[in-house]
């Protein structure tokens, strides 16, 4: 009977790391569609007012505003969720990193501005998956409201 009740605890608490895992990545996934929603149409307002509305043409630098968007919206989130800087900023550069990385076959012409924007985002959502087993302490119990974690 105790090693049932053992299993069935280690069970419980496996389910519910993972229950935990999958929940911080996708508050994540979605404070970053709420920053793509709020922030896209603050810089085509912008740009719109300073006459400079055909930046956005340029797949490498609307790239680099909507990871920006991503990455503010998710930054405050994971900060208001108690995570430290450090885990912050890794995130952070693995929503930037993908896009990166794809601009040199995409200058060179060996991608379209769409495998850009497709791959880039499939590489980024990868790239959150890794960093956050990187620090699955982290991302594996839950966050308090306000509660700065202990890490920088």
């Amino acid at each position: 009977m105790s090693t049932t009740r053992t299993a069935t605890a280690v069970s419980t608490a496996r389910y519910r790391r993972a229950r935990a895992f999958t929940g911080h990545y996708l508050e994540m996934v979605i404070a970053m569609v709420v920053g793509m929603i709020a922030l896209g149409p603050v810089w085509s307002w912008v740009l719109e007012r300073i006459g400079a509305t055909e930046l956005f043409s340029r797949p490498d630098l609307a790239a680099i505003v909507m990871a920006t968007d991503m990455t503010i919206a998710m930054s405050a989130w994971m900060r208001f969720r108690g995570h430290g800087w450090a885990p912050i900023t890794e995130m952070a550069a693995a929503m930037y990193l993908p896009f990166i990385l794809l601009f040199v076959p995409l200058w060179a012409g060996l991608i379209s501005a769409a495998t850009l924007m497709v791959a880039g985002h499939l590489l980024m959502l990868l790239a959150m998956a890794g960093v956050m087993l990187l620090r699955v302490q982290e991302y594996t119990h839950a966050h308090h409201t306000h509660h700065v974690a202990q890490q920088a």
